[in-house]
């Protein structure tokens, strides 16, 4: 290493969803930072940073101190030292801001507490087995309300009124915020109730008997992006701004924490050069540990074509919309918490037209919309005749009402007689949406027993969608990911909370995007079989398995239940919309009695 060159103290902080990396020069003075999410590519990311760090800094020697719920593995690999991110957060505490009594820190998927005392050693929380009062919990909130988190802020700074929400569960929480959509409560009400939820949550679940003194610290990314977050802490708390320090940049108190350890804590410095080299150099995929994993859903991509083709045989018929000739057709409509989807069936019992659309906080606006948009297709809307409607999900009874269906039945009926128009002699039929589950267990061509999931998503279809929107991918390449991964990870059967534990453990070792992706899909059988289902023997489920729901669009998690009960399960070109292609079967069967 070259004499002479300045040296610098650098804090890398490598959370679940982004990287952090600062530098202070020999006076204390803060001289770079980055802040980028990684969406699950670290060291494409961290190579990026650490490009920039050495562009700025140019020939320097460097004292390294990594943290994070990922950064572990990483300072292994590169041989630096690391420090655990709270005690990285009091040293900042302590050393730049020695007047805090009590610190807050709210990350994507982990809040924290700590307690200051003079002549005491500092008293540290954190949460442990819920995600409720982190920032994913406010991403799950602003995709519901499809909006993104900086409109959340800005519709919360709007609201009049606080409900009550459950911040504890994902899945609680959606109950409740669709409760208040479907009673048109405005986005901004519903954004302000959430923040308010979330500081409730982290107040009761951290504090725990502990006197929350100002100063009060607020660290992390939710509060240097979200000020109405903050607004609704220091309610909760009963604290002006006065008791509060938001100073700039408290987004990288961790990373910051990470170069004041520097100095003490670092192992042998190294010249910037050579750690840029280390890190564009790092392979983490070919040293991987490969001990924990699962035999791959497909080998090639001829076997998966192969298995596609076999596929054909379960594709719905389809027909011909006729307005004109006053043909008899039948409405099915499944109003679901999330999305709303239309089928309509001429007499022969074909499809003649579908539409899928999400409901962005208002169902029957959207329906509305549909059904606007369905006479807008017709050349002769004065020849349109609908002989049978029915409506099933959500929203049945809204929809039943507002639009004076016919019928309304049960989603597990709708899916049954969905299920049994693909598959006359199905044994079993499994249904799994973005934030239900449903299954149906058949004999004798009647329903013997049905199962719901009650208070966990783990198996869901938002499930996936939150872990591939986290890593960057669109849903529908995140499944073609998984089709091809050669190590599938085996992520176990958890919730959402231990999940990412797992991933993080998975992502420290080295595994590849594909596999983790394809690890989700082998959890999400799991979950349902197991921790939902509860299942003794796989054999209850029959030989004659029926999926649905817009889960299964993801073909891999179909291959993974297929390897796991080692039978063939069927699914149709329409997962998505066999609860509204049932609701209309159920309409024109009662027609024709």
């Amino acid at each position: 290493m070259a004499e002479g060159f300045v040296t610098y103290d650098v804090g890398i902080d490598i959370g679940s969803t982004t990287l952090k990396m600062v530098a202070f020069d020999g006076t204390g003075k803060l001289v770079f930072a980055d802040y980028h999410r990684h969406y699950a590519d670290i060291k494409k990311t961290a190579q990026a940073a650490v490009a920039r760090l050495y562009s700025q800094l140019g020939d320097a020697v460097l004292r390294i101190v990594m943290t994070g719920s990922v950064g572990m593995g990483y300072a292994k690999r590169l041989n630096v030292a690391f420090a655990q991110e709270v005690v990285a957060a009091a040293e900042m505490i302590k050393q730049k801001y020695p007047t805090v009594g009590t610190f807050i820190d709210m990350g994507g998927e982990d809040s924290k507490m700590i307690f200051f005392e003079k002549g005491k050693v500092p008293d540290i929380r954190m949460n442990g087995s819920c995600a409720g009062g982190t920032g994913a919990f406010i991403d799950q909130t602003a995709t519901l309300l499809d909006v993104d988190t900086a409109e959340l802020n800005e519709l919360a700074s709007q609201a009049e009124t606080i409900y009550p929400i459950a911040s504890r569960c994902g899945v609680f929480s959606k109950t409740d915020i669709q409760n208040l959509m479907s009673r048109n409560v405005s986005k901004s009400d519903i954004a302000a109730s959430v923040f308010n939820a979330v500081a409730l949550q982290v107040v009761a679940s951290l504090s725990r008997g502990m006197e929350i003194t100002p100063k009060i610290f607020f660290c992390g990314g939710p509060f240097a992006f979200l000020p109405e977050l903050k607004k609704h802490f220091k309610r909760v708390l009963g604290v002006t701004e006065d008791d509060c320090l938001s100073p700039e940049n408290a987004q990288f108190i961790p990373a910051s924490g990470c170069a004041l350890l520097a100095p003490t804590e670092a192992q042998k410095p190294i010249a910037a050069a050579d750690f840029k080299e280390a890190i564009d150099n790092l392979t983490l995929g070919k040293n991987a540990n490969l001990s924990d994993r699962l035999e791959p859903l497909f080998t090639s991509e001829e076997e998966y074509n192969n298995w596609l083709s076999s596929k054909e045989l379960h594709k719905v018929p389809r027909g011909v919309l006729r307005w004109a000739d006053k043909n008899s057709y039948f409405l099915g409509v499944d109003s679901g918490s999330t999305t709303t989807k239309v089928v309509l069936l001429n007499s022969a019992g074909e499809i003649v037209y579908t539409d899928y659309q999400r409901n962005k906080g208002d169902s029957f606006k959207t329906f509305h919309d549909m059904l606007t948009t369905l006479y807008d297709v017709v050349d002769h809307p004065e020849n349109v005749v609908i002989d049978g409607s029915c409506v099933t999900g959500y929203g049945e009874n809204l929809i039943k009402t507002a639009f004076s269906f016919d019928y309304g039945i049960v989603e597990t009926m709708a899916h049954f007689s969905a299920a049994r128009a693909l598959v006359p002699d199905v044994t079993f039929v499994l249904d799994i949406g973005g934030q239900d589950m449903k299954a149906i267990f058949v004999e004798n061509g009647s329903i013997r027993r049905m199962e719901l999931n009650e208070a966990c998503s783990s198996g869901c279809g938002s499930f996936i969608e939150t872990f591939a929107k986290m890593m960057g991918y669109e849903v529908a390449d995140f499944a073609r990911l998984s089709c091809f991964a050669p190590h599938p990870c085996d992520l176990g059967t958890r919730c959402t909370v231990f999940m990412n534990s797992k991933v993080k453990q998975a992502m420290q070792e080295g595994a590849e995007v594909e596999d983790i992706a394809a690890g989700f899909s082998f959890s999400v059988v799991k979950n349902c079989l197991f921790k939902v289902l509860k299942l003794k023997n796989i054999e209850e489920l029959g030989n004659k398995i029926v999926v649905q729901g817009g889960t299964f669009r993801n073909h891999s998690i179909v291959r993974a239940l297929e390897q796991m009960t080692g039978c063939s399960v069927a699914f149709s070109d329409i997962p998505e919309l066999m609860g509204a292609y049932g609701a209309a079967l159920y309409a024109m069967n009662q027609n024709h009695k």
